[in-house]
């Protein structure tokens, strides 16, 4: 395993508040020191965009959805449809983000997980709950999730075929 994790790609939330690129440091930093390698902004077969997709040596997927406001995250109503394309689901938020709304039963606190990040490291402040994906679904998935990364790859290659993701 390489001793240091790879930068976010520079276009990952372009469109995003500061802090939100931060947050996204900090936990693919996490991740990476536990053989989870993430992507960011990935879009799933539903038309939703995941924050971040992250698998893991065993094919395990998880998806992380990045708060940085309260008023973002009372106002995201999808979220729900993240759950049918990872293993995990974790929320993820910078430090000093009040945490309580998570404890209520509309963020599922029994299933997902929570992440307190900053640009730095990050620390799992709960463990997501793991739900198998159907084998077809993983298989489907992680075919996704190799060919947006070699994509992304070669873009860095040869920017020309940058914006083809």
């Amino acid at each position: 395993m390489d001793s240091a994790p790879p930068p976010l790609d520079p276009a990952c939330f372009d469109d995003a508040p500061a802090q939100a690129r931060d947050v996204a440091r900090g936990v693919a930093r996490l991740f990476f020191r536990q053989d989870l390698l993430a992507l960011c902004e990935v879009p799933l077969a539903n038309g939703r965009r995941a924050d971040l997709l992250a698998l893991d040596a065993k094919g395990c997927m998880t998806i992380v959805e990045i708060k940085v406001s309260r008023a973002d995250l009372r106002g995201d109503a999808k979220w729900p449809d993240y759950l049918d394309y990872c293993d995990r689901f974790f929320w993820a938020v910078p430090i000093g983000f009040d945490l309580s709304p998570f404890e209520e039963e509309a963020f599922r606190p029994g299933l997902a997980g929570l992440i307190v990040a900053d640009r730095y490291d990050a620390a799992i402040i709960r463990e997501a709950a793991h739900r198998p994906l159907a084998a077809p679904r993983r298989r489907a998935e992680t075919l996704r999730f190799a060919r947006r990364a070699a994509r992304r790859l070669l873009g860095d290659l040869d920017p020309g075929l940058a914006g083809m993701d």
